[in-house]
């Protein structure tokens, strides 16, 4: 009997899967639930920040740029602790930071506190999404992978729907301090499940001992996964295919629909839904063709970066003031396949790391996309203040990251496939053979 290394194939040493591991990674990935209701909240609460703290276009997109700035700056860290010391231990922490932060942000009286509260959050919430993706590594078989980690972005985007639907009639009907501090409950009960229910691995899969951490180990993680070009690659894809929708999830899309496209609240509502809806059934496409046939990853990627750019061209350029009903539903659903291109950056780091930096290869991919969004969120914000409200001249920025990202990711795109071919050959050649 053999074991082979090919995609679809059980790799030497893979985790069974199977119910339990489903049990406990759901438990890690409703931790990541919560963390994203948390980190969106303020997308549906744009407008009444302005009110509560009396504050400019820059000033408000300071909050998620603080936030994004920390979940970026995070990223590597959070790698090394989850390679260090396992995921529980670090999700664990994660809930405790956002859940505060959330409570915080619920009764900051000034603007001060508030961007404290976001800082918080977004802290807790970078310890969220790596650990997630090394749960599912530790627990199913490699080619369960891209299915996975799709599958964790899809329940992602529900918690964006929670924002969406549940948060922000919430925030209209009890007011902002009882909403707010509501939602946070959510972070307790996820707490206890995860104290109760999660473990790190399967039994017999318990990773190798962790060498002793000190300055010397560190420089030798970052280093090592730096120098693979899939673990770059996956950044720059990650980094041009997350932000367009992330900046207009997050922060800029209520704004621009009702400001810009004179469109009610409900109305801007409904498409922010359709964004988060588009997102999740376009992941489980995206996940199924991974898996099935792994040339397809770099197509979809740039497939959707050039969609996103076409449309967001036609819609800033459409002749009349205001873009017709129907390009907006377009954009959206368009704007929805971002969030699934985005984990396609993880399948270019994952193969190209073993398993001991996979925390550390994930988390420099993870800052690409995070990076992206906060230049984003900061230059949409500027530029609304300097030309008075003109979302056609502040949205163009989103061309000029892209166009950064493209050119990244076509220069390494070579060097990627051809050391991924290497390290697929040397694993053939160590596979163990046992005779019958």
């Amino acid at each position: 009997m053999s074991s082979a290394t090919s995609a679809g194939k059980i790799l030497p040493g893979d985790p069974p899967g199977g119910r339990r591991a489903v049990a406990v990674w759901s438990i890690g990935v409703a931790v990541y639930f919560v963390a994203v209701i948390f980190r969106t909240s303020l997308g549906v609460a744009g407008l009444d920040a302005v009110d509560r703290f009396h504050v400019n276009a820059s000033a408000l997109s300071t909050f998620s740029i603080l936030q994004l700035l920390v979940y970026a700056g995070m990223q590597i860290p959070v790698g090394l602790l989850v390679d260090r010391l396992g995921t529980k231990k670090v999700l664990g922490i994660g809930v405790v930071l956002f859940t505060v932060g959330q409570l915080g942000f619920a009764f900051s009286p000034s603007y001060g506190m508030a961007l404290a509260s976001r800082a918080l959050l977004g802290c807790g919430d970078a310890m969220t999404f790596i650990s997630v993706l090394r749960l599912g590594n530790r627990w199913f078989p490699a080619r369960r992978g891209p299915m996975v980690a799709q599958l964790a972005g899809l329940v992602g985007m529900a918690g964006n729907l929670v924002s969406t639907l549940v948060l922000a009639r919430l925030l209209h009907g009890i007011g902002w301090t009882a909403a707010f501090a509501g939602s946070a409950l959510a972070g307790v009960v996820v707490f206890v499940l995860l104290l109760l229910f999660l473990k790190d691995h399967p039994e017999g899969h318990e990773p190798e001992p962790a060498p002793h951490q000190g300055a010397a180990y560190v420089r030798r993680q970052i280093a090592l996964s730096w120098r693979e070009p899939g673990t770059r690659l996956g950044l720059w894809v990650h980094f041009t295919t997350q932000f367009p929708a992330m900046v207009f999830l997050l922060l800029w899309g209520m704004p621009f629909l009702v400001e810009a496209q004179g469109l009610s609240r409900g109305t801007a509502g409904g498409l922010l839904t359709l964004v988060v809806l588009s997102n999740m059934a376009v992941g489980l496409v995206y996940g199924q063709i991974i898996a099935r046939h792994h040339a397809a990853r770099l197509p979809l990627a740039l497939g959707t970066v050039g969609a996103t750019a076409v449309l967001w061209a036609v819609t800033l350029a459409y002749p009349a003031d205001r873009a017709p009903m129907w390009l907006l539903v377009v954009l959206c659903a368009v704007l929805g396949a971002c969030g699934p291109a985005s984990m396609i950056g993880f399948d270019f780091a994952r193969p190209a790391n073993p398993p001991e930096r996979q925390g550390t290869a994930s988390g420099i991919t993870n800052m690409g996309g995070f990076v992206a969004s906060m230049t984003t969120l900061f230059a949409v914000g500027v530029l609304l203040d300097a030309t008075g409200d003109d979302y056609t001249v502040a949205f163009s920025s989103v061309f000029v990251l892209q166009a950064v990202g493209v050119s990244q990711i076509l220069r390494l795109r070579r060097r990627a496939a051809l050391r991924e071919r290497e390290r697929l050959v040397a694993s053939r050649v160590e596979t163990v053979h046992v005779p019958v």
